[in-house]
């Protein structure tokens, strides 16, 4: 029987005898919306799901600037274009989209904001943006981190919380932003190499923001997560060389960093940060390593297939790369030390996350991978990404075992945000780039897994529950970006970004990890954004059941 047919649940057997208490219960989407030129298409959703807007692109900041004047839209230009407008060097043809990314949802009472008069409630969804401005002084594009206020009217619904840190300094675009509950802080990173890095904010209004990249370095950083012990687990998104004869695909160039604080509630303390180096089966006794100037040899390498195969198991192990009480507080290249260091690079890992219940023994990080259909890497080095799982003893150990968890191929490729849907479930989507959307005909999908089921199994596929559309100004943006108007500055389709599952405990017992999600049920709830284009965010709910002649719903788990 065809699968768009089949209720697929993922409480399978191997679940249920592991003590899986809830499964998704999804009608899988069986197919992803196609890209067709000039068409605009809905987004679809698990039918047992439905999505509210929580703030859109056009949604004015209730304290904008000149600069920062919409959720979704800076200030530098109208929203949509003029007819027969062309971009020009000095002008745009539209806004600059601020390209709201990842999400963190809190509760907590008596927080502020522009008007020192209202009552913005308790519940509060923090996002940091992609997208800026260039500053005018330094060439460098501007960033800010922003609040919905999901208990507030309209006139007070998004906060602009900062712009600038305590220094004056012009905050850079932001990727990631997580909740540090030992240092009540929230932890934002910047994915800008040699130029990024992390940098930490309090929740009230204003925020008070503060460049800890002395003690965690910069890099491409995007992923961050905290863990039960006050260590920070950074992933890092930088993109590799291109090789001479493999042109379509790239080196890996990531790593999977640690930082290991002195006083996990005070991080401009410093501490240790550290890379993970994965042992090779190819060469035992040898760590897999980057090897400058040798692109096509690395794209291709036993190594480089061996960590995309499924049964393989790799020792690790943790190797420290910079100790500030050794190596000082300056700002440092995270990357380059932890190539010197011989740590193992990733092809792009973008996100990860620790699997609830397992005392933060399992952590699951994807890789991008090369988002190119003409790629030669293939989906069997790697070129399509993948789902890693890396468990240890406890989060402090120095030691573990990797293993592949899912290989990605053409059609499930560019897994970027990840979340926890329930114990034995984890949700990844896609951010496969506009090229891939061209060369597949399919514009990204949300999916979840079961930790439980064995992926080198082709009878095994993710449970896709959302097919993302393209708004109309995405598809303005991609007719834009494909004529000969040069230098136009937005994408032309919409990414899933910002998928966040939790009750908003900003207490160290809800640090994401340690609660069994129940999405829907006792204050979990479930976000995410569809970037680019409208730049909308999106609270998922679940669907209302119909009613029944002569009975009424009565459904008492429905979000309040």
């Amino acid at each position: 029987m065809p699968t768009n047919h089949l209720k697929i649940s993922f409480a399978v057997a191997a679940a249920l005898a592991a003590g899986a208490a809830h499964s998704a219960d999804l009608t899988a989407v069986p197919f992803a919306n196609p890209k067709v030129t000039g068409m605009v298409a809905p987004t679809i959703l698990s039918p047992e799901l439905a999505q509210i807007v929580l703030a859109q692109g056009a949604t004015k900041l209730e304290n904008a600037s000149n600069t920062f004047a919409f959720y979704g839209y800076n200030g530098d230009g109208t929203m949509l274009p003029a007819p027969g407008a062309v971009q020009a060097s000095g002008s745009n043809v539209e806004a600059t989209k601020t390209e709201p990314d990842k999400n963190v949802y809190l509760v907590l009472p008596g927080q502020h904001g522009a008007d020192a008069r209202y009552d913005y409630g308790k519940r509060f969804l923090y996002q940091v943006h992609e997208g800026g401005v260039k500053n005018s002084s330094t060439g460098q594009k501007m960033g800010f981190l922003s609040r919905i206020n999901l208990d507030a009217d309209g006139a007070h619904r998004v906060t602009l919380l900062a712009s600038q840190d305590v220094q004056g300094n012009a905050l850079p675009t932001f990727d990631g932003i997580t909740w540090n509950p030992f240092a009540q802080r929230l932890l934002l990173t910047a994915e800008l190499g040699a130029k990024g890095g992390v940098w930490q904010a309090t929740a009230d209004f204003p925020a008070m923001v503060v460049d800890v990249s002395g003690a965690l370095g910069r890099g491409g950083y995007e992923g961050i997560q905290n863990d039960g012990d006050g260590n920070v687990w950074i992933v890092e998104d930088a993109g590799g060389v291109s090789g001479a004869v493999n042109k379509h695909a790239k080196q890996a160039n990531s790593f999977v960093y640690r930082f290991v604080p002195k006083n996990k509630a005070d991080l401009t303390q410093g501490g240790k940060l550290q890379a993970l180096q994965v042992m090779s089966l190819a060469h035992p006794g040898h760590p897999i390593v980057f090897h400058a100037g040798q692109a096509d040899a690395d794209i291709l390498s036993q190594d480089t297939k061996d960590l995309h195969t499924y049964g393989k198991e790799f020792d690790t192990l943790w190797v420290t790369i910079h100790d500030t009480d050794v190596d000082g507080s300056a700002p440092f290249n995270a990357n380059a030390l932890a190539k010197a260091k011989l740590a193992t690079p990733f092809k792009r890992p973008e996100n990860g996350q620790f699997r609830p219940g397992t005392k933060f023994g399992e952590f699951y990080f994807d890789e991008t991978g090369d988002t190119d259909l003409l790629g030669e890497a293939g989906s069997a080095y790697g070129g399509f990404g993948a789902v890693q799982k890396l468990t240890q003893t406890s989060p402090s150990a120095n030691t573990g075992k990797l293993a592949l968890f899912y290989l990605g191929d053409a059609a499930h490729s560019g897994f970027d945000n990840v979340a926890f849907w329930s114990k034995d479930e984890i949700v990844f989507v896609e951010d496969a780039g506009d090229k891939l959307h061209s060369q597949r005909n399919a514009f990204d999908s949300g999916y979840l897994f079961n930790v439980h089921l064995n992926y080198a199994d082709a009878a095994n596929q993710p449970l896709r529950w959302l097919a993302q559309g393209r708004d109309p100004s995405a598809t303005i943006d991609s007719d834009l970006s494909a004529s000969s108007n040069n230098g136009f500055q937005n994408d032309g389709d919409n990414e899933i970004t910002g998928i966040h599952i939790s009750d908003g405990d900003a207490t160290a017992r809800g640090l994401l990890g340690t609660k069994l999600p129940h999405p829907f049920h006792d204050g979990w709830r479930v976000f995410y954004t569809q970037q680019h284009g409208d730049n909308v965010t999106y609270e998922i709910i679940r669907a209302k059941k119909p009613e029944v002649e002569g009975t009424r719903d009565s459904d008492s788990d429905d979000q309040e």
